[in-house]
């Protein structure tokens, strides 16, 4: 079992953790940002980090886990090796709806695990979620590396974060960085 500690330190080790002023790809305007792909830079920590959380889910007799594309993919990648199992991806469409594609199926009554990078808003595994039981799939739960809601969000299913803190965001017109005139950069996936 990972310590929040050491959760902490690896994600500075890595440069996961940066100040400044960001745009979310929710909308919303942040000081601080995670940028969770750079744990795959490194093996050591994306399997350390991915095996604490597929620890989480060891006896929810997983089937498949899947992930939203991009962020997503390696850590659906991981956790499923950890945890012995098939894993898949759903992406978006050319009107940006979320589907499987690439041949990926969900058979009815397999046991699916949705697993993301970073949780903000939790927009991207909620249309997860509806792709996998429209296919006929059970979500027996979704894991995250961090969750930046402190705990607050809830997707219906068990919810486990490698690493949950509180991190405060902002409604644009309500952004104080904005106020202070602190050009906002966009560093996430999606444009």
């Amino acid at each position: 079992m990972l310590s929040e500690q050491k959760v902490t330190e690896i994600l500075k080790e890595a440069g996961v953790l940066l100040d400044g002023h960001f745009l979310l790809t929710s909308g919303r305007h942040s000081g601080k940002y995670l940028q969770c792909a750079r744990i795959f830079q490194n093996t050591q920590y994306s399997e350390t980090l991915c095996a604490a959380l597929a620890e989480k889910y060891r006896d929810a007799n997983v089937d498949v886990v899947i992930g939203p594309a991009v962020g997503a993919v390696l850590i659906a990648y991981e956790v499923s090796r950890q945890l012995g199992v098939r894993n898949i991806f759903a992406e978006r469409d050319g009107e940006g709806r979320m589907t499987l594609r690439r041949s990926f199926e969900i058979a009815a009554g397999e046991r699916v695990l949705v697993t993301e990078d970073v949780v903000t808003t939790g927009g991207s595994v909620r249309e997860v979620i509806d792709v996998v039981r429209a296919a006929g799939g059970e979500v027996v739960g979704v894991g995250s590396i961090v969750d930046r809601t402190g705990g607050k969000v809830d997707f219906g299913v068990p919810f486990q974060a490698v690493l949950s803190v509180e991190v405060t965001s902002y409604d644009a017109e309500d952004c104080p960085l904005c106020r202070d005139g602190i050009p906002a950069v966009k560093p996430g996936s999606r444009k």
